[in-house]
């Protein structure tokens, strides 16, 4: 965003106008052909790698390292010049100038459970709170940007604003990833979740299916049902949550009553090539229904790659096999379908592609042929709406270890997103105490979007 086109939408923040009025004033600018990046993002899908993935392995390469650091694999040349990647990622490469690359990532909580918080939701837990491991999400934690936008910007129509593909991510002994819930927005700004297998050729999604006996005129009764409701509020509203049934309840006959949405879901209905293009795995799959939520209008989708029978990206042992024969081939053919899929749709240059994780992996490898936990420096990918393809910013050390230059934390990371998607620096929201919280508590990494 240029100095002039800020103070241009600053200007009108400042005479006081709406949230809504504020997204018309960012479309208006827009409209007179300057481009700006803010808002450019109609959706966003973020890509998660639970567990974390090496650097090392993806994005950020040392072939001239130490040997203690460099690994078993060896770099290769990307579409831009100079750039390499690691040779596990071949697809990839040849797409590097659609990409933004940040090698610089940075924060200092090795614990899974706590460091998605932050890497979701740009927030993160106090610094004493590092000592208590891993504790489950509280209704106090900070939103995720999918409730946030639910909060200040939903969807239209019937679509939900924010739809999670894949399972609720956790850790081995079943603690709850922080950044996955709604926190302090309160259980009616929660994701819609689709967790089901999606490979069969068949597949219907569970999640949008009314039972086998609910016909026409049964919805019709729903509908009836929550008026009947609406004017009982008087009795309930004393009962916890019955505010939260009602927006449920809502949504939930909105979405099953919606042929646009039905057909967002219709994931059976893409071509087979298609389907074998973006990768027989769940993960791939994943990839393909984000594609066709974002064709729909969704303005968030998270897709989870988290662990499977196969292993996960949290690689304490085995961590060149695990990524040469499943990780990252998984990865490579299903970002790489989804980049083009969306381009040869006339669609990414409103579509923003995320490859994010809570942190990175140690530069030095264990006696188990593994890499640990490493928030110290780590990679992410960025593709499409408003970031600058071909750009590869900050450098990591020789040893993959700390920043060289220009480091950044998620909390910059996230702001990022949310200029992306038009959401107002000054954006707050209320708790249910009635308390406001500013959203965006970083700066946008500016060369990444410009």
């Amino acid at each position: 965003m240029t100095r002039r086109e800020a103070l241009r939408i600053g200007g009108l923040g400042g005479a006081g106008l709406t949230l809504p009025e504020l997204f018309r004033a960012r479309d208006a600018v827009a409209a007179d052909g300057t481009r700006p990046t803010f808002g450019r993002a109609k959706t966003v899908i973020m890509m998660f790698l639970h567990g974390g993935h090496p650097q090392q392995e993806t994005f950020d390469p040392k072939p001239e390292g130490p040997s203690a650091v460099r690994g078993e694999f060896g770099a290769i040349g990307t579409s831009l010049p100079g750039v390499q990647f690691s040779e596990v990622l071949p697809l990839t490469a040849r797409l590097a100038h659609r990409l933004a690359i940040v090698r610089s990532m940075s924060h200092e909580n090795p614990n899974h459970v706590q460091a998605c918080l932050p890497a979701q939701t740009g927030h993160a837990h106090p610094r004493e709170f590092r000592s208590r491991g891993d504790f489950p999400p509280s209704a106090t934690d900070f939103p995720p940007v999918g409730a946030v936008l639910d909060a200040v910007h939903p969807a239209r129509g019937d679509l939900p604003t924010w739809v999670r593909i894949g399972p609720l991510m956790r850790r081995g002994n079943g603690t709850t990833l922080h950044g996955q819930v709604p926190g302090l927005l309160g259980a009616r700004h929660s994701s819609f979740v689709v967790d089901q297998p999606l490979r069969d050729p068949d597949v219907r999604i569970q999640a949008i299916r009314p039972n086998d006996d609910l016909t026409s005129v049964r919805l019709t009764g729903r509908r009836d049902l929550l008026a009947q409701f609406d004017r009982q509020r008087g009795l309930i509203d004393e009962v916890a949550g019955a505010r939260n049934l009602d927006s449920f309840y809502q949504r939930a006959f909105n979405l099953l009553a919606s042929p646009k949405t039905r057909n967002a879901f219709a994931l059976a209905s893409e071509k087979p090539a298609l389907r074998e293009r973006y990768g027989k795995t769940e993960f791939g799959q994943r990839c393909l229904l984000a594609r066709r939520l974002a064709e729909a209008g969704v303005p968030l989708v998270n897709i989870s790659y988290c662990h499977t029978p196969r292993g996960s990206w949290d690689t304490h042992s085995r961590n060149f096999s695990k990524m040469k024969d499943s990780l990252a081939p998984t990865l490579d053919q299903s970002l790489t379908a989804l980049i083009e899929d969306l381009d040869q749709r006339g669609m990414l240059d409103e579509t923003l592609v995320v490859v994010n994780a809570e942190f990175g992996r140690t530069p030095k490898i264990n006696k188990n042929a593994g890499r640990d936990h490493w928030p110290w420096v780590y990679s992410l990918a960025m593709a499409g709406a408003g970031a600058n393809a071909g750009t590869i910013y900050g450098a990591s050390d020789n040893s993959a270890a700390y920043p060289a230059s220009n480091p950044h934390d998620p909390k910059d990371f996230v702001a990022t997103l949310y200029h992306l998607l038009g959401v107002p620096p000054e954006t707050t929201v209320t708790d249910a105490t009635g308390r406001p919280h500013h959203v965006i508590i970083g700066q946008p990494i500016w060369p990444l979007v410009g």
